[in-house]
């Protein structure tokens, strides 16, 4: 049977309908950043791959047609830095919750960090995870390795093997490395692999346990600060031994302007570093700590609106080339305590895609730049070929309604965690349905 849908918000398919083996999406602003293309079109795939893109309609038939003028159709979401919970921390959520609520979002992809419990520094838990996220049937999970054992900083982990078991970089998460020695040896074995080190850039000693930005907010709530030369010093470290090795690094979540200048500076000089950065970062501020909002409470924490200024002109230029969400769920209890023993984190899968469409209504970014930041970039720094829309491409879509108006509310969001700064604002812009290898 052929059907045809015409999409005026939200959709879900009814509860016990099977996924149509083959759709044909017509009239829709098709974003392809990979190909540099923005234009109105019809899009068709069937058996999980894209089997037609044009102006026009195509001669074969589809089970179902979906009418999407005024839409626009893009490369599913890529998340660089998504903590789903399990294993190990499932009274804040679960795989099977984060996973479908980043389907919901127009997530199709999540990278998960090695700081999972137990950590993943070796094939058997590559291995459980895996069956973890099957099982989940939500988006799909990739993982980064850890850098060194049980993420402790001294001993090289098994990259090689890791690697074969399937991770797409390897990490230390938060957790610091012991001295610039293992720094330099990890870096001369990833080279040798072939593998991107992701690199939170957080020195550790001059972070000194703190909870906020170095500033006048910070000393008006009495609060332990974090000064963003801790950011700008393991910077420095890392692209010096960049600079000997060779090796591809990933700087994950910055914060300052002053990592900006460093990024920029190492990437004119042809070195083969990339960054991200959370939405969080791009909309909020230190002054929205006031009052002691735990809400906002993350690590990196938020800077001045100079910083935030410098990262949004980053990401303008291209020079951080991926947005993140790094999504940390939380149940209620972690947020309620007094400021600097809260956890950080914010629950964001579901404000990923709304807030960079914010920035296309700002005039930040264009929308194929937006779909450029979201997808395409972070598919480069996992080396997967995901980002586009050419034929024969996985059917890896998410279908957006750039002009819906919402609100978010905490009680309707779909991940287990509920801890947000951006709860009761509105949004303009959504994922109406999304699409994982044509289902």
């Amino acid at each position: 049977m052929k059907t045809e849908t015409a999409f005026a918000a939200a959709a879900t398919p009814p509860a016990g309908r099977l996924p149509p083996a083959s759709v044909l999406i017509k009239n829709a602003r098709l974003l392809d950043p990979a190909a540099g293309v923005d234009s109105v079109g019809c899009l068709g795939f069937r058996d999980g791959r894209i089997d037609y893109r044009g102006v026009r309609m195509p001669k074969g038939q589809y089970q179902e047609t979906i009418e999407a003028r005024g839409l626009w159709l893009m490369p599913g979401v890529i998340d660089l830095c998504a903590r789903m919970r399990e294993p190990g921390h499932t009274q804040k959520a679960t795989m099977r919750s984060e996973a479908r609520a980043a389907l919901a979002a127009g997530i199709t992809a999540v990278c998960l960090p090695p700081d999972t419990r137990p950590v993943i520094d070796n094939t058997a838990v590559v291995n459980r995870v895996n069956r973890i996220a099957k099982a989940a049937a939500g988006a799909y999970v990739y993982m980064l390795g850890a850098l060194t054992r049980g993420l402790e900083g001294q001993a090289l982990s098994e990259m090689s093997a890791l690697k074969q078991a399937g991770c797409v970089g390897v990490g230390n998460g938060l957790a610091p490395v012991a001295n610039t020695l293992i720094a330099r040896r990890a870096l001369e074995y990833a080279c040798s692999l072939g593998i991107t080190v992701h690199v939170v850039p957080l020195d550790a000693a001059l972070a000194n346990g703190g909870c906020a930005h170095e500033g006048a907010m910070a000393t008006k709530l009495g609060l332990t600060s974090i000064p963003v030369a801790a950011e700008a010093v393991a910077m420095r470290q890392w692209i010096s031994l960049v600079e000997d090795t060779g090796a591809r690094v990933h700087f994950g979540r910055l914060s300052s302007a002053r990592g900006v200048a460093l990024l920029e500076s190492a990437q004119a000089r042809g070195l083969p570093v990339t960054a991200d950065v959370a939405a969080h970062q791009l909309f909020l501020s230190d002054a929205d700590l006031d009052g002691f909002n735990a809400m906002a409470h993350v690590i990196p924490p938020l800077r001045e609106p100079a910083d935030r200024q410098a990262l949004r002109e980053a990401v303008r230029s291209g020079a951080i080339g991926s947005i993140c969400s790094d999504h940390q769920p939380h149940e209620a209890d972690a947020k309620i305590n007094p400021f600097p023993l809260t956890e950080p984190g914010i629950s964001s899968l579901e404000t990923l895609l709304p807030l960079t469409l914010r920035l296309v209504r700002e005039g930040l970014l264009s929308p194929l730049q937006a779909a450029a930041r979201l997808s395409l970039g972070p598919a480069g720094v996992l080396g997967i070929a995901r980002g586009g829309l050419a034929t024969g491409a996985a059917a890896d879509l998410v279908l957006i309604d750039p002009a819906q108006d919402w609100t978010l509310e905490p009680a309707a969001m779909r991940s287990r965690g509920r801890n947000t700064p951006f709860a009761g604002q509105g949004f303009n812009g959504r994922a109406l349905r999304a699409w994982l290898g044509g289902t």
